[in-house]
């Protein structure tokens, strides 16, 4: 049985193999890439799930697969997402959605009916759990009104840094069982069951574009948006890094859009002056 000695090394593992150097190496290429930080404690972890794509790789040592992620943008990518936690499910932290629900909901449709842009993202998405809660959310139990919602100018994007988990996002199809979780309302005109699994429909899955993206690098978007889901992704950051991105955030907002964040997160740094809380880890950027 592996375990991991007061050293950091990984008990039935040679030194040769894997060691505490190695695992400081790809902790900083972990956290100049993608902005997660890797404790100590997380040695275990990297070794579990990056020995599969060490040998994959034929590199036979953690130093050869570094010195190979380390010049190689394709393989150091599939590096961290091995190492990247993607535990999500629907209508998770259900607050957010029941607000979004009762007090943006509404202005959102009104401006989609005035013919204007609606736009929302979903940062961090997973494999899509939360993009479908918010885009069933937002075209509600009145059949006739979310098809008008989804036939005007609204869209969603939905990115993550991982490419798996945005392919599942993509096709939309969970175990049935997994939906409960969402109002029954929603779930009827805007998905479909199979057996044991249930499909978003076309209607609503139209309204999402899935995109690669790099919170740390930059960003292609250049319209602002209304709403954005950035959830349970900064805990993995440190302090200046979530500063950082949070003031990322609000620029990429409208004056009065709003902000969701994780429940153990706080919108915290410089963006602070111009975000109001209106809700549990709920934020709006005040107007200009």
């Amino acid at each position: 049985m592996l375990a991991e000695a007061m050293d950091g090394t990984i008990t039935g593992v040679s030194p040769g193999v894997y060691n505490p150097e190695d695992f400081k190496a790809i902790s900083r290429i972990v956290y100049e890439t993608a902005g997660i930080v890797l404790p100590s404690s997380k040695a275990m972890l990297v070794y579990s799930r990056l020995a599969p794509l060490v040998r994959g790789s034929n590199s036979g040592t953690f130093a050869v697969y570094v010195t190979r992620i380390g010049s190689d943008g394709a393989e150091r990518a599939r590096a961290i997402e091995a190492l990247t936690t993607n535990h999500t499910f629907f209508y998770r932290e259900s607050h957010h959605f029941e607000h979004f629900a009762a007090e943006v909901r509404p202005a959102l449709i009104a401006q989609a009916a005035a013919r204007q842009p609606v736009r929302m993202w979903s940062a961090g998405c997973s494999s899509g759990e939360e993009t479908w809660s918010l885009v069933l959310t937002l075209l509600g139990a009145d059949k006739g009104e979310g098809r008008r919602i989804a036939g005007s100018d609204v869209l969603v994007l939905a990115s993550d840094l991982a490419t798996h988990v945005l392919e599942k996002a993509r096709g939309g199809a969970y175990p049935a069982k997994d939906m409960t979780a969402i109002p029954a309302g929603l779930l009827a005109p805007w998905t479909s069951v199979s057996g044991d699994t249930a499909k978003i429909g076309e209607e609503a899955r139209g309204l999402v574009r899935f995109n690669q993206l790099n919170l740390l690098g930059e960003w292609p978007m250049t319209r602002p948006f209304d709403v954005i889901f950035c959830r349970n992704v900064m805990i993995y950051f440190d302090q200046p890094t979530k500063e950082q991105l949070v003031s990322r955030l609000t620029a990429q907002l409208k004056p009065g859009g709003h902000l969701y964040i994780g429940h153990s997160e706080r919108a915290t740094g410089p963006a602070e002056a111009e975000l109001e809380q209106v809700g549990p880890t709920i934020y709006r950027r005040r107007a200009a």
